[in-house]
C-alpha cells in the first residue's frame, strides 16, 4: 500500500502550513521569531532532516522555516522544474511569500547546492549563506572531470540514477530498504537510528518523491554539455557576496571534503571553512550539538573573515 502525504506532517513544537510561490504550494514547517532561516534539505530526506535545529534555532532567538522541496514529502509534484535555477527561484520566491526580502538561507546536499545558485542569481533574497555538505556547484563539475579516482568513484553508484524507471523502482522496492542503505552508508560512526531511517523510507514512498527527488539528479548530469547547463555554468562564475559559513564532514563518502574545500574561491564577502571531524554526511543530524554550536556562535557574532 502506498504512501500518502499526511506522512510528512510530523507532529513537533512547530506548526505545518502550506505556502504558494511561483505557482508551486511548498509544505512548510516553522517555529520560533526573528530573522528568518530558511533550511532546505537534501536527497534522500524532507524537511525532517532540520528537527533538531526547529528546536535550538527558535530558542537562540530565530524564525526557522524548513520546507519540503519541490517533488517531496507534502509539497506538490509537478512534472518538470527539477534544474537548480527554478529550485533556486521556488526558494527565493518562497522568502517573500513568507514576509521577508531575505533570509539567513541553510541548505544540505542539493538543498546547499540551491543555496548557493540563489545566493548567485537571486542575491538580495540571501542574507547569509550556510552551505552544508555541498561543494559550489562548479567545485563539483571540476572535481568529477578531474577527479576519477575521488569525486566521480565516489559518484558512481548516482550515475545510475540517469536511467529511466530501473531507478525509481530500486529506490521504493521492499520499503524503500535502499534509502535506509544510503543513509547510513553516507553517515559517519553515528548511524541513524532504526526508527529515524524508518521515517525516512516511508516519506520516500509517497506516490511521485523518488521520481522527482531522481529528476533533480538527471537535471544535473544530463545538462553538463546542453545549452541550459552551459548557461548555467557561465552564470554561478558571478561571486557570492553573502557572508557564507561551508560546513562539511571530515567523513563524508558522498561529497568528498576536498571537493568541497576552495569553494571559497567564488566568495567575495566574508568566507568560513568548517570540517567537523568525526562526522559523515548529516551534519545536523549525526551531531546536532556540534553543528548547531558553529552554526549559532556564527550568527549571533557577525561576519566571520576568512
Amino acid at each position: 500500500m502506498a504512501a500518502d502525504e499526511s506522512l510528512s506532517r510530523i507532529e513537533g513544537p512547530w506548526t505545518h502550513r502550506g505556502v504558494h510561490a511561483g505557482g508551486t504550494r511548498f509544505h512548510v514547517v516553522e517555529a520560533g521569531k526573528g530573522p528568518l532561516v530558511l533550511l532546505l534539505h537534501g536527497f534522500p530526506q524532507f524537511w525532517w532532516t532540520w528537527r533538531h535545529q526547529l528546536v535550538s534555532l527558535p530558542a537562540a532567538g530565530y524564525r526557522a522555516v524548513a520546507v519540503d522541496l519541490r517533488g517531496y514529502g507534502a509539497s506538490d509534484k509537478p512534472p518538470r522544474g527539477y534544474d537548480l535555477p527554478t529550485l533556486a527561484q521556488d526558494a527565493a520566491g518562497l522568502v517573500r511569500a513568507l514576509g521577508e526580502t531575505g533570509a539567513i538561507v541553510v541548505g544540505h546536499d542539493w538543498g546547499g547546492m540551491l543555496a548557493w545558485t540563489m545566493a548567485v542569481l537571486d542575491p538580495k533574497s540571501v542574507h547569509r549563506l550556510v552551505p552544508v555538505s555541498a561543494p559550489h556547484p562548479l567545485r563539483l563539475r571540476r572535481s568529477l572531470a578531474t577527479d576519477p579516482f575521488g569525486q566521480l568513484r565516489a559518484s558512481v553508484g548516482r550515475v545510475g540514477f540517469q536511467l529511466p524507471f530501473l531507478p525509481e523502482w530500486r529506490l521504493t522496492a521492499r520499503g524503500a530498504a535502499r534509502v535506509g542503505k544510503l543513509l547510513d552508508r553516507w553517515s559517519g560512526p553515528r548511524k541513524p537510528d532504526e526508527d529515524v531511517a524508518a521515517k525516512y523510507r516511508e516519506v520516500f514512498r509517497i506516490p511521485g518523491v523518488a521520481h522527482c527527488a531522481l529528476e533533480y539528479h538527471r537535471w544535473l548530469g544530463r545538462s553538463q554539455f546542453r545549452p541550459d547547463g552551459l548557461r548555467y555554468a557561465r552564470s554561478m562564475r558571478t561571486e557570492v557576496e553573502a557572508p557564507t559559513l561551508h560546513v562539511h564532514g571530515a567523513l563524508d563518502t558522498c561529497v568528498l571534503p576536498r571537493t568541497a574545500h576552495g569553494s571559497g574561491r567564488y566568495v567575495s564577502g566574508s568566507y568560513r571553512w568548517r570540517l567537523l571531524e568525526g562526522v559523515g554526511h548529516f551534519p545536523h543530524e549525526e551531531h546536532p550539538e556540534r553543528f548547531d554550536a558553529e552554526l549559532i556562535e556564527w550568527l549571533d557574532n557577525g561576519e566571520a573573515s576568512r
